[in-house]
């Protein structure tokens, strides 16, 4: 215990030196007071929220590290921090005050140093923040890295160019906006597609990096993947000799229509490799050595072309060269696999009952074991010694770090970042409901009350579709889609684990393929149906909202409601499926859940799908709309929302569009997130108060 106050009081003593070089204009960006008034949450509230994420635990064991991000709405940008707090429970103390963002932080392996990106570059400081020091200067930014175990070497995902740009073919016209293209996959969810990442390994040396080497030199293969990939998508060797890397070896339009990956072994020495899953059809991602360098874990999926297919948990043997699964009983998906210690047992998260949970398994597979039993989700989770550090939300509060007993799934808290905003906040009850659906299943459906609820009166509600398609429904917490958010405006608030969302076993998932117009809205016509029963709902003040293939749901709903609804909300909905279809980038998720293209007349199961469109049933639709879109989607396109704006307004139905065009699929940045807010409560409340 002397140790831990110790460390503490050193940390606040170097804190005041801890600035760092640091010359970006603007006020520096931290928390600041908050004052709600009568107890009620806004969007203003909801941004001043501090983040917390990236746990990483110090090599003693002993303390977490991880970033906590900050918003300044005037400013419109955020600024992450670091912070340490000890793991055996203690005041969290922040070790970083500048004024751009420290990130992907890790304990150095002696545990006195801390590495992280700051600026696009590779940095070193002393464990209480002080003694910074950068050591890259790459010729291009840095976003991911990881040490090899004797910190020798780093291995880092940098981007390189892909593809010739106008100015490479003709250099006299160098000012040329123009894009040459000549294949599919030329744009993915935000960006035009002009740069890939690469996993390069170096010597870090006083110089900096020192012998860098591509380990895909000369192929034109994303590793990590694209979008969501990072370094969690590549691992060292115990020994450092090798590394695992995950890559799917396509472009254009193999590439758009496969989610075939793999993961390869790359030879540090030989700088050559191999596949460890070669004939394995599906997405293997995420490959972790264990600690004796017997085997590495992974996730796969077994099917070509459905990114939602069950994520198993696999073992290869390096000795044997060979896969076997280990989670065949586990009735859903796993991810954030973590060995233990002595390689034989391992940690990962599912979802079970629609909230996401720590599991553990042994190495052979006899035996799954759900660790924790919470009425929240898991984000993540790290070992510390013969405990579990997590990263846990609910629907009602954000982002917390906890100490986890394995032995019987208890919890303490470690951090309570938000605890003067909450301190000041009513939070509406959030209710666990099963709902009789129409073929006869219980659905689980989370209804949010609002603050200070009041059972013998009447209030407003609102039916919550969720995107995906196969997404969880679980306790999420978001600083948009915020349902605490919703209920604080006097909304109650209607969340169905509708057909195809996943955590609620693989047959339910997998249902809404090929079905989109089909089970799952019935689904949400139950939910609301059963809900609006209740004497305190007033059916006559029903809303519908929804994001993704919440729009799409949306949009269908508005054609076939009957009445229902009084004021409809999409955010980047599918509304024309045929323009979808060929606007879209990843061709694989399209021909699996619509069973292919429109044009193919024998498919019956696509003539269905297709014969649902939203759009086809613009006839009925009779209740006002808001529809929204980010220009910078090109998942799904702005085009759709347009669309659907410009058929209710020739149709004479009130409707308005709000189009970010420096937005993508998720409304991001502060004053635009407000802006979403705003107009979306004016909304509601125009229709339903």
């Amino acid at each position: 215990m002397k140790k831990i106050v110790y460390f503490m009081a050193a940390l606040t003593l170097v804190l005041a030196s801890c600035n760092g070089d640091d010359s970006e204009k603007g006020a520096l960006i931290e928390k600041q007071p908050v004052k709600i008034e009568k107890g009620r949450m806004t969007p203003e509230v909801l941004w001043s929220m501090g983040r917390v994420s990236g746990i990483s635990v110090s090599p003693d064991n002993q303390n977490v590290l991880y970033s906590v991000q900050y918003y300044d709405i005037a400013q419109d940008k955020g600024n992450k921090e670091l912070y340490v707090v000890p793991v055996a429970g203690g005041e969290p103390t922040r070790i970083t005050k500048t004024k751009k963002s420290e990130s992907e932080a890790v304990w150095s392996l002696d545990g006195k140093h801390i590495f992280f990106l700051y600026d696009g570059q590779l940095w070193k400081m002393r464990s209480d923040g002080s003694k910074r020091k950068q050591l890259t200067k790459y010729p291009t930014d840095i976003e991911g890295f990881m040490f090899s175990p004797d910190e020798s070497k780093v291995l880092f995902i940098t981007q390189i160019q892909y593809g010739k740009r106008v100015k490479d073919i003709y250099p006299d016209l160098d000012k040329s906006s123009g894009k040459l293209i000549d294949d599919m996959m030329f744009k993915h969810w935000d960006e035009w597609v002009e740069t890939i990442p690469h996993p390069f390994v170096a010597d870090l040396t006083k110089n900096g990096l020192e012998n860098v080497v591509d380990i895909l030199k000369d192929e034109p293969y994303e590793s990590p993947m694209k979008p969501w990939g990072g370094i969690e998508q590549l691992a060292w060797s115990p020994d450092g000799s090798t590394i695992a890397y995950t890559c799917r070896k396509k472009t254009g339009k193999d590439y758009a229509v496969s989610t075939n990956s793999d993961i390869y072994l790359y030879w540090i020495k030989e700088k050559s490799g191999s596949c460890i899953t070669k004939g394995m059809k599906g997405y293997d991602t995420n490959p972790v050595f264990s600690p004796d360098g017997q085997y590495i874990a992974f996730q796969s999926m077994e099917r070509d072309g459905y990114e939602a297919d069950k994520d198993r948990l696999m073992i290869y043997s390096l000795k044997m060269g060979e896969n076997r699964c280990i989670s065949d009983s586990l009735d859903g998906d796993v991810r954030n696999i973590r060995w233990t210690k002595d390689s034989q047992n391992l940690y990962f998260l599912s979802a079970v009952q629609a909230v996401t949970q720590v599991f553990s398994v042994d190495v052979m597979g006899n035996f799954i074991k759900q660790v924790t039993n919470e009425s929240s989700d898991f984000e993540k989770i790290e070992l510390a010694g013969d405990q579990l550090i997590g990263l846990k939300h609910t629907i009602s509060r954000p982002n917390e770090i906890y100490r986890i007993q394995p032995s019987d799934g208890k919890m303490v808290a470690l951090t309570n970042e938000n605890k003067e905003i909450f301190a000041q906040l009513k939070v509406g009850r959030v209710e666990k409901r099963m709902v009789k659906t129409t073929d006869h299943q219980e659905m689980l459906t989370w209804v949010v009350y609002p603050p200070d609820f009041d059972s013998t009166q009447t209030y407003p509600a609102i039916l919550f579709c969720t995107g995906g398609p196969q997404g969880t429904l679980g306790q999420f917490w978001s600083y948009r889609w915020n349902l605490q958010l919703m209920a604080a405006k006097g909304y109650i608030v209607v969340a169905p684990n509708r057909r195809g969302v996943s955590g609620m076993g693989q047959k339910w998932k997998e249902q809404i393929s090929g079905d989109y117009g089909g089970q799952n809205m019935l689904d949400y016509l139950s939910a609301i149906d059963a809900v609006s029963a209740e004497p305190y709902v007033d059916k006559n003040r029903l809303g519908c909202v929804g994001a993704s293939y919440g729009g799409f749901s949306v949009y269908w709903l508005a054609g076939h409601h009957q009445k229902r609804f009084k004021a409809f909300i999409a955010h980047s909905g599918i509304f024309n499926c045929e323009a979808q279809y060929l606007e879209t980038e990843e061709m694989w998720f399209e021909d699996w859940d619509m069973g292919g293209p429109f044009w193919d007349s024998k498919n019956v199961v696509a003539q269905r799908s297709f014969a649902n469109s939203p759009h086809k049933f613009v006839q009925n639709w009779d209740t006002p709309i808001l529809c929204i879109h980010g220009e910078k989607d090109y998942r799904i396109l702005a085009s759709q929302g347009m669309q659907a704006f410009n058929a209710a307004k020739l149709r004479g139905i009130p409707s308005e569009l709000l189009v970010f065009p420096d937005e993508n699929h998720w409304i991001i940045k502060p004053q635009n997130s407000i802006l979403w807010q705003r107009t979306f409560f004016q909304w509601l409340d125009r229709w339903l108060k």
